[in-house]
């Protein structure tokens, strides 16, 4: 007979967590969850998103509590160290409730934000001023008295002070806006809007699928803003309601499906005081996806970045704003796919005459110096180095700072010259993960790090040699306890990057179930050199469990080659290379049993846990797939396509894909999670699979989770991995599980 089992209740992400849980009797297990999900893995209490001011005097950030995340605007004097708080919400909000309107939730699940309070400020060119939103409402401050100003009118999105820090864009109702500082006037820029119409905001896939979130921005000279017209017309639309209040009408959002219309987008040209509209000229029925926009430095051009849809052919072009006319700077062409570099390409020098450009077009990523006109002046890095980021340029000795290094596990800061060919100065060494941010006027940069010593921060540094100035004073807690954490490199023809995670109380000689934590999908890596990255895993492994990760083709930071293996097929070669990581790190660790092995996952790794556990029953006793994607016709457009091209040109590619193809075959259990309110992977993927399995009379659990892709309240989280741990033991572990 077929089973389908609904575990007995929903978890809901939006209960009032933490006093549920403090009012439980906390076992070790409750403990645990309930730390790591109150200071956000830990991260709570570390300043976000510092900013260097243009003086160079200070830093200004947001922060939280340890285990508060409602972040506070503050301010850091480099010379003495000094701390204060410049601004909370509490102040602004006397008592009331934060509120959001929906397009601010859904941009913050495009964002993955799930803190509260000031989640970004902006700083004005002079470093006199900032500009932060709550509540729909933007408050500008001054920076020597924290004085507080409310700026006109509600339900803003996205603000932003004009280069000359005068005015104030922002959008509303779908429509861009001019607020004048020194008058409190509010000037509608654009018109027009309608339930399918919008200007100055970015359409789904470019937020989600492309890393760009905004959709409108100011010429240097402050004078004239471009924006981007949306089109939905064409656009599917699907429909979320929300299960606990069937009374609500569902919300309505546009997804384009793979293989169907994607939304319209024009760049159109206005001046600050308003007028007529110039459209930008380009081919959009040849390039339809706008993925990067452009327009920092006065001497250099406004640049865009467009791209067709098989996202196999891109175009940098100049735009000239008088006309509206475009000329082509470069173009870049790859037979499997583009990737996008996530900081947005081209950055022009501040003398306009060379701009910094990111390719793989020697098979793995470099960074390339070009003239104006996009000619090549010489390759900056190597295609050996393993570039994974470019921070940014540093004037003040025409060089460039860039994140990566020989080690994929890890990052690492370099500096390189602009000016000849070097092999990079090291500003970092200890083992872990390295980010940086730069002011290119600035002989200083902000140094974020995360070791595998546990220590983690943020400080500043000097851009010559990456020496220590300051640190940024953090609150955040500590784990009580490292993670037993063995990075290593797979033997055999094809070595992959993997980690081992051992019990704390390990013991040489016993036989340990294996859990296998995985994504193995595009533009995710599980194995890096970040202990905070596995402590859901050791507290799995001190369960009697060894967890391992490994990192086979398809992921990124290996070459071009490695990671397009995948075109055409997202499954078989990414599970060949994790049963294969599995065999191999079982010679290495003896320990493992490989007859008692489960997988987990979400997302594209729920995807990959849901395939494993139904096409590889020899190796996967039992698999959780969380948020799986089951059928890639119906996720969207430009991360799919970009894959598997399109459905009606590349049909067998998404026969094989799916995992409807094989879910009769299901022999082993299986536990399936989803949000019935995800509009990134929509709960229609579960419940396809479901029906699936069920027709074919297969046993199988599900366990519905009121909220979306993101799950981080405490109780939702703690919950959700009680039950996981508790459907291995159950099934790995039958000793304790059963008990």
């Amino acid at each position: 007979m077929p089973a389908f089992r609904v575990l007995s209740y929903l978890l809901l992400a939006s209960l009032p967590c933490l006093s549920a849980l403090a009012a439980e009797k906390e076992s070790e297990d409750m403990r645990f969850f309930r730390d790591l999900a109150e200071t956000r893995s830990y991260s709570l209490g570390q300043p976000v998103s510092p900013q260097l001011t243009p003086d160079g005097k200070a830093v200004i950030f947001l922060r939280g509590g340890a285990r508060d995340p409602v972040l506070r605007l503050y301010e850091l004097t480099i010379a003495d160290g000094k701390l204060r708080e410049i601004l909370s919400p509490e102040k602004i909000l006397q008592g009331a409730k934060e509120e959001l309107s929906a397009e601010e939730r859904s941009r913050r699940e495009r964002a993955r934000q799930s803190l509260h309070g000031f989640t970004s400020f902006q700083l004005s060119k002079d470093g006199s001023k900032l500009l932060i939103v709550l509540s729909g409402r933007i408050y500008e401050i001054a920076r020597t008295d924290a004085s507080v100003r409310a700026l006109p009118g509600e339900d803003w999105i996205d603000p932003r002070f004009s280069p000359d820090g005068r005015f104030v864009a922002a959008v509303h109702g779908d429509e861009l806006h001019v607020i004048d500082l020194e008058k409190l006037t509010d000037l509608a820029l654009t018109t027009g809007a309608s339930e399918t119409i919008q200007h100055g905001l970015a359409e789904f896939v470019a937020q989600e699928e492309m890393d760009r979130r905004e959709g409108y921005w100011w010429s240097p000279d402050s004078q004239t803003l471009v924006y981007q017209e949306t089109d939905n017309a064409g656009v599917e639309s699907r429909f979320i309601a929300d299960p606990l209040h069937p009374e609500t009408p569902p919300a309505k959002n546009f997804y384009p499906r793979a293989g169907t219309k994607n939304a319209q987008v024009r760049l159109g040209l206005i001046a600050r005081t308003g007028g007529a509209t110039r459209w930008i000229e380009w081919d959009r029925e040849k390039f339809p996806y706008l993925a990067r926009v452009v327009w920092k430095e006065k001497a250099a051009p406004l640049s865009i970045l467009v791209l067709n849809r098989a996202q196999q052919d891109e175009r940098l072009l100049a735009v000239d704003p008088p006309t509206g006319a475009t000329r082509e700077l470069l173009h870049e062409s790859d037979s499997a796919w583009l990737n996008l570099d996530p900081r947005p390409m081209p950055i022009w020098l501040r003398d306009g005459k060379d701009f910094l450009w990111t390719t793989e077009r020697n098979g793995a990523w470099q960074l390339e110096l070009r003239q104006a006109d996009g000619a090549l002046v010489r390759a900056v890095t190597p295609p050996e180095f393993g570039l994974q980021q470019c921070v940014g340029p540093i004037d003040s000795d025409h060089a460039v700072l860039v994140a990566g290094g020989m080690d994929a596990r890890q990052r690492q800061l370099f500096r390189f010259s602009l000016d000849k060919s070097d092999k990079g100065v090291s500003l970092t060494s200890k083992g872990g993960w390295h980010n940086a941010k730069v002011d290119e006027e600035q002989e200083l940069y902000l140094h974020q790090f995360a070791l595998l010593d546990g220590q983690t921060g943020w400080e500043v540094s000097h851009a010559a040699d990456g020496s220590t100035v300051c640190s940024l004073p953090s609150v955040a807690e500590h784990p009580a306890a490292l993670p037993v954490l063995e990075l290593t490199r797979t033997e055999g023809a094809r070595p992959m990057d993997a980690a081992i995670v051992r019990p704390h109380h390990f013991q040489k000689g016993q036989s340990y179930p294996v859990l296998l934590d995985v994504y193995a999908g595009p533009h995710g890596k599980e194995v890096t050199a970040l202990p905070q990255r596995y402590l859901t895993d050791q507290w799995m492994a001190d369960r009697g469990y060894i967890v391992v990760a490994i990192d086979g083709r398809g992921t990124p930071d290996h070459g071009r080659a490695w990671e397009r293996a995948i075109r055409g097929n997202l499954i078989d070669l990414a599970l060949e290379d994790q049963v294969a990581g599995l065999h191999a790190l079982a010679q290495h660790e003896t320990a493992m049993d490989l007859k008692r092995v489960g997988v987990f996952g979400w997302s594209f790794g729920g995807y990959f846990s849901a395939m494993a556990t139904i096409r590889r029953p020899d190796i996967f006793r039992c698999g959780v797939a969380g948020a799986p994607v089951v059928t890639w016709e119906n996720y969207d457009t430009c991360y799919t396509e970009r894959y598997l091209g399109l459905p009606s040109e590349n049909a067998e590619a998404y026969r094989v894909s799916s995992v409807l193809t094989y879910a009769a075959n299901l022999s082993r259990p299986l536990l399936i999670i989803h949000g019935l309110t995800d509009d990134n992977v929509y709960a229609q993927h579960s419940i396809q699979l479901m029906e699936a399995l069920f027709t074919a009379g297969k046993t199988f659990e599900f366990l519905p989770l009121l909220g979306t892709h993101m799950v981080s309240d405490p109780l939702p989280e703690l919950r959700r991995q009680m039950r996981i741990i508790d459907f291995f033991d159950r099934e790995l572990r039958p000793e304790v599980g059963n008990k």
